[in-house]
């Protein structure tokens, strides 16, 4: 069976979807862009700084069911740029230890929800 995952600490779902699943030991966490919930807004000045929040609010739901950025076995990774790739990789790296890194893709959109620059969703493992 599966148990819908929902913290005050990250951002409410935008529609018909739940921030993240939790099924056995597997936790599916729901893209997330870079809304502050402590001020409501959008942090978008400049994509250290969104890529940084993004972060922010997957941790946020990781912590909801007592795991860590370790717990986490694959990233995807949407950008609106690939010009940013750099600026992100940075930030994202920062929150992982590179020997035991999940396995990821990054691809480059159209659009993102929000006109967002990035939004990021994971998978972790107990």
């Amino acid at each position: 069976m599966k148990r819908i995952i929902e913290t005050k600490n990250a951002p409410a779902p935008l529609g018909p979807y739940n921030q993240a699943v939790l099924k056995n030991d597997t936790l599916y966490v729901s893209g997330q862009i870079a809304l502050n919930i402590e001020t409501g807004d959008l942090v978008t000045e400049n994509i250290t700084d969104e890529t940084q929040q993004v972060m922010i609010n997957l941790k946020a739901v990781l912590t909801a069911v007592d795991m860590t950025f370790e717990n986490v076995v694959k990233s995807t990774i949407f950008i609106t740029d690939m010009n940013d790739f750099v600026a992100i990789n940075s930030v994202y790296g920062s929150y992982f230890d590179e020997a035991i890194a999940p396995a990821r893709e990054t691809v480059q959109v159209a659009a993102l929800p929000k006109n967002v620059n990035v939004e990021i969703s994971v998978i972790a493992v107990r």
